[in-house]
């Protein structure tokens, strides 16, 4: 960790240095530079670029301390934000990196853009991987628990403000006060955002706690925007002297609601019909980035209808996450996500004055203030879970996963701040309570979901099909024939995804249609409907035909004299990829200038005894009967007495290899009928990658008629490793690892 933490600290100043070189050029004069629009491009681009660096940095440094990556942005953007390292004067930037830019609001409109648009991209995403009918399923249960959520947070934190705020700041406080509101409102806020990337990593997204907490943080984020739209209603017309226009602010309730309740229910309806409308474009990455631009396009619509933009996004996701193109959207858009996502959480950090909570009565009120919102969440949203089918477990997990406030209670601070309808002192209060329950919840959560036992009291049962058992002689036919189905599903127009490379499983998704199957071994088994069954037997059913043919192609003699001509002068193609160079990975290569073995199986069980007798085989016996089973495919007899027995096994976990001679040569079934004398035998691991073709081209490229003949010169073991080390180095280095 410590070597760890020295070189990312290398790296960061190595980055910018230059930065503050040429900016101290720039302004040798200590002038400020104007605010022009070319300056400020240039900030935001200097920024962006320190943001992305830092923000990888945490992420990197909390998961080595098992804690989730979203709390080192949020750490990140805290550190160099405005009110500490980045409002320190360097050279070229008298006001810091990270200026604060008004009394109101610290970071650009600029960089807050940004962020707002890396808000609607994780909220759009969110949407695309809810399961629709989870989500249907748990509407209610969602809709309980958020408005149990609100009524007990806004009851809790607005009365906690008529108790604590007179010995805060002089005045009489009432429910109906700005501060005491807005205590209320903030308390409210769930910051959907953060859990979602929590219940994602974890992949609890579809479980029942999981869409329920969605389903809940959409609800308590829609109730906010209109408590807001309540609250500023009540304060204007306190302020103004006249009575509070209840149907006014009923109105604009009703409005909140209709608005998103129909937008929701006219997405899921038309879904089909904006998926049809994408799939004109055909190119999937064109199919994502239209889709992307919907989600835009209805987020600053419900911006403009007085909701909150990323409700939106997620109304969009929500609508597609039921059609065919939802994986490949999710494909296409991952590096989009990779890039905004840690912007968002990291100015998220950079809007937190830490420097405000070391006023001991503002610590105290917010410690205070802290406690209660997160029990408030707690009771407030695991009360309603309870009655709907949730145990204890279960309604921990949603209450806690309820708890962090993040960017929503942030604007709605900064809205009251702006107006000046609070005081530093209360929204520094704001600030604690959202930098604690944000930071607390994600480790909360991830210790919530720990345990693989039920939230529910009873199991839902759901429609239980038998799969579909393949068995098929061998891991490597599957993995052919898996391949080839693949293909054969795309040509009838199904998306194919590949859902987790660990366990090989795939999902294909045509229309209405969804088959999941997955490739255990020597196993495939699919998962679908009843009525998918036919086609699915059927698909197999070509896909083997066709197999079949080509395997009896291939059982005809195979001359490879006639299928391959060899330019033997031609220079290969640069097989450098970073790692070691071979003069490195030499050291795990052995060398037997003199085989006793006289026959083809003889050769090749000496060369395994010379590896494992040099520690570099973990089960010889895996490792020769892997060997012989590739033996007696095709035989590895090559050309001009050379010979590359190989295999990729279970036996090693790296690449190994030794090199043998036999000067009077044996049969080893060459193809072109001459004896072998030079015998390079390579075993790689099956899984993960490994320069297996790569060290097997550039051993044959050294072992050219130059090669060969001062290696059967050597008598030992010194005279062939200077033979091999010089060819090997030629420009070629390769992965060893």
């Amino acid at each position: 960790m410590k070597c760890l933490g020295r070189k990312l600290s290398a790296m960061v100043v190595l980055i910018l240095m230059p930065v503050v070189l040429l900016a101290a050029e720039g302004h040798a004069s200590g002038a400020a530079p104007e605010a022009n629009m070319t300056h400020r491009m240039m900030m935001l681009v200097i920024q962006l670029g320190i943001i992305l660096v830092v923000a990888r940095i945490g992420n990197m440094l909390f998961e080595k301390m098992k804690m989730p990556g979203v709390l080192g942005e949020l750490a990140a953007g805290i550190l160099v934000g405005p009110f500490l390292l980045g409002g320190i004067a360097i050279p070229g930037f008298p006001h810091g990196i990270f200026p604060v830019f008004s009394p109101t609001f610290p970071v650009s409109p600029e960089l807050y853009g940004l962020c707002s648009i890396a808000s609607i991209v994780l909220l759009f995403m969110v949407g695309l991987e809810t399961n629709i009918a989870m989500f249907i399923r748990y509407s209610l249960p969602g809709t309980l628990v958020g408005l149990g959520g609100v009524i007990a947070s806004y009851l809790a934190g607005s009365l906690l403000g008529v108790v604590l705020l007179p010995k805060l700041m002089p005045g009489e406080f009432t429910m109906l006060s700005p501060a005491c509101i807005f205590l209320g409102i903030m308390s409210t806020a769930t910051s959907v955002g953060i859990t979602a990337r929590i219940l994602s990593e974890k992949r609890k997204l579809d479980s029942p706690e999981g869409v329920t907490i969605l389903a809940g943080a959409v609800i308590d984020d829609v109730l906010g925007i209109i408590m807001l739209a309540v609250g500023l209603g009540i304060i204007s017309a306190t302020h103004d002297g006249g009575g509070i226009q209840w149907g006014h602010i009923g109105v604009v309730a009703v409005k909140a609601v209709g608005i998103w309740l129909g937008a929701t229910v006219i997405g899921l309806v038309a879904s089909r019909r904006i998926s049809g409308l994408l799939k004109y474009f055909k190119e999937r990455s064109a199919i994502a980035i239209m889709a992307l631009g919907f989600a835009l396009i209805l987020a600053g619509l419900f911006e403009e209808a007085s909701l909150a933009m990323i409700i939106g996004a997620y109304v969009m996701g929500l609508s597609l996450s039921r059609t065919d193109i939802s994986h490949v959207i999710q494909e296409h858009l991952h590096p989009v996500y990779h890039l905004l996502v840690p912007v968002f959480f990291t100015v998220m950090g950079m809007l937190v004055d830490v420097r405000i909570l070391m006023d001991g009565r503002i610590l105290m009120f917010g410690l205070i203030y802290t406690v209660l919102a997160v029990l408030a969440k707690i009771v407030g949203c695991g009360l309603p879970a309870m009655i709907c089918n949730f145990n204890v477990r279960g309604a921990l997990r949603i209450g806690v996963g309820m708890v962090p406030r993040g960017e929503v209670a942030l604007i709605i601070a900064g809205i009251g701040l702006s107006a000046g309808l609070l005081s530093p002192e209360v929204f520094g209060v704001g600030v604690l309570m959202t930098l604690a329950t944000t930071l607390a919840a994600p480790p909360l959560l991830v210790w919530q979901f720990a345990s693989p036992r039920s939230g529910l009291r009873r199991e839902v049962q759901q429609a239980v099909s038998e799969p579909i058992v393949y068995h098929f002689p061998t891991e490597e036919t599957a993995e052919l024939l898996t391949n080839k189905l693949k293909q054969a599903f795309e040509d009838e127009g199904f998306f194919v995804h590949n859902l987790d490379y660990e366990t090989n499983l795939y999902q294909l998704m045509k229309d209405t249609v969804t088959i999941r199957f997955r490739r255990t071994g020597p196993d495939m088994i699919f998962d679908c409907e009843h009525a998918q069954r036919i086609f699915v037997s059927t698909a197999m059913f070509e896909v083997l035909a066709e197999f079949e043919r080509t395997v009896s192609e291939l059982r005809r003699p195979v001359n490879l004299n006639d299928m391959v001509r060899i330019n033997r002068s031609a220079t290969l193609p640069d097989l450098s990829s970073a790692g070691n160079s071979l003069a490195t990975a030499l050291n795990r290569y052995v060398m037997v200038p003199s085989l006793k073995a006289s026959e083809k199986t003889a050769v090749i069980d000496e060369l395994l005894a010379a590896l494992n007798q040099a520690g570099l085989i973990d089960d010889p016996a895996m490792a020769r009967a892997d060997v012989l089973a590739r033996e007696q495919s095709l035989s590895t007899g090559m050309h001009d007495g050379l010979a590359i027995p190989h295999a990729r096994t279970t036996a090693v976990h790296r690449l190994v290899c030794a090199v043998g001679i036999k000067p009077s040569g044996i049969d080893f079934g060459a193809h072109d009928g001459r004896p072998s004398t030079i015998f390079v035998l390579t075993l790689s691991p099956r899984s993960g990658a490994s320069p297996h073709l790569q060290f097997m081209a550039t051993m044959t490229k050294c072992l050219d008629a130059n090669g060969r003949q001062a290696l059967m010169a050597c008598r030992t073991v010194e005279q062939m490793r200077c033979v091999l080390t010089p060819g090997l180095l030629e420009g070629d280095s390769f992965s060893g690892k």
